[in-house]
């Protein structure tokens, strides 16, 4: 007759020790995969624009061309004044040192003047009575055919700076007479401040 408790754990033995084998020869789950972080984007920071170019300076006024010169020197002179009435003291700048050169012809002399004239300044001014004063020495027929224009030309240059002389002397009369003033207002000022330092008398 088997013994039942004896024949139960053996079962028992049995399924364990099978199961054990079981568990031993089945594959364990594969590992789950890591994703390697993506590599490290190495942009460069962006490059500046160059800066722009300066824009080119602008070209220096010129005086206007001259298309016709006419042949009587007294026309011509016309011509000449007309060209250089109103232009910009940098147009007229080149033009007056290239007329300075010394040994200069009549016609030469004369817009010299003109020129000089067009800058409006005391200066300039007397610089062109110098110019006429050698046009007018000359006794060539050139020459004495612009004196008649020299003269007028010399008559409104003297007529303009005895104006500036006088404008001048009245500037100054002004400024003397307004420092006067500034003076009387001190001394009032002062006699004033005498004033209220002295004791009031009951």
């Amino acid at each position: 007759m088997p013994d039942y408790p004896t024949c139960a754990l053996r079962r028992c033995l049995l399924a364990l020790g099978t199961a054990a084998a079981l568990a031993a020869c089945s594959t364990p789950p594969p590992a789950p995969e890591v994703e390697a972080p993506p590599p490290l984007e190495t942009s460069e920071p962006p490059r500046e624009a160059p800066p722009a170019p300066p824009p080119p300076p602008e070209p220096p006024p010129v005086l206007p061309p001259q298309s016709h010169v006419p042949a009587q020197p007294l026309a011509a002179a016309l011509a000449y004044a007309d060209r250089v009435r109103g232009a910009p003291a940098a147009a007229l700048a080149p033009e007056i040192t290239r007329l300075s050169q010394p040994g200069g012809a009549p016609m030469q002399q004369l817009q010299l003047a003109l020129a000089l004239q067009q800058m409006r300044t005391p200066a300039d001014n007397a610089r062109a009575l110098q110019a006429l004063q050698r046009l007018l020495a000359i006794a060539t027929d050139e020459a004495r055919e612009l004196h008649p224009l020299a003269r007028l030309l010399q008559a409104q240059l003297a007529e303009q700076r005895k104006l500036e002389e006088a404008g001048e002397r009245q500037a100054q009369q002004l400024r003397d007479a307004q420092k006067r003033i500034d003076q009387l207002n001190e001394r009032m000022e002062a006699l004033r401040a005498i004033e209220r330092r002295r004791p009031s008398s009951r």
